[in-house]
């Protein structure tokens, strides 16, 4: 099982806002943060935004927020809202599947199970769970907040 770039950096941007739930963050900030380009980051703000788990404001004193409390965002449900699909075989997607065995592979069956217990795993999870250690993330982002100048701190 891999999950796309995508939702890994969307994941990112709600861990760092979720670090920060006092100010606005930037997209820069955490493009400098993560060593993620920035252009790859304004998409999935903005989806992350239409999606509702953050709010924006734009303008010089603009940033963005989380949109709920890091125990109210389940982190199954950031990944499903994130993930085009969840097709871990051709078989999958019905349209686009010519695997000639369909109809009596079992291993497709298996592979359902094995998605729904990952996804009931992950959807066991809020971003509040992975926040826990809040200190020694705002240590591996860096000491400096580049866009701001000030120190990270919880």
């Amino acid at each position: 099982m891999q999950l796309t770039q995508y939702t890994d950096y969307s994941l990112r941007v709600l861990i760092y806002l979720g670090l920060f739930p006092e100010r606005r963050c930037t997209i820069s900030e955490i493009s400098e943060a993560y060593d993620i380009n920035r252009n790859h980051l304004v998409k999935v703000v903005h989806n992350l935004s239409t999606d509702g788990w953050v709010t924006t404001t734009r303008g010089k004193s603009g940033g963005m927020v989380l949109s709920f409390t890091p125990h109210q965002i389940n982190i199954g449900a950031v990944i499903q809202g994130t993930e085009p699909h969840m097709d871990l075989l051709e078989c999958f997607d019905h349209a686009c599947n010519t695997c000639p065995i369909i109809s009596a592979c079992v291993l497709k069956h298996a592979l359902y199970q094995a998605r729904k217990a990952f996804m009931d795993i992950l959807s066991g999870y809020t971003l509040a769970d992975i926040l826990i250690q809040p200190d020694a993330l705002i240590a591996l982002l860096g000491d400096v907040n580049a866009a701001s100048g000030k120190k990270l701190t919880a």
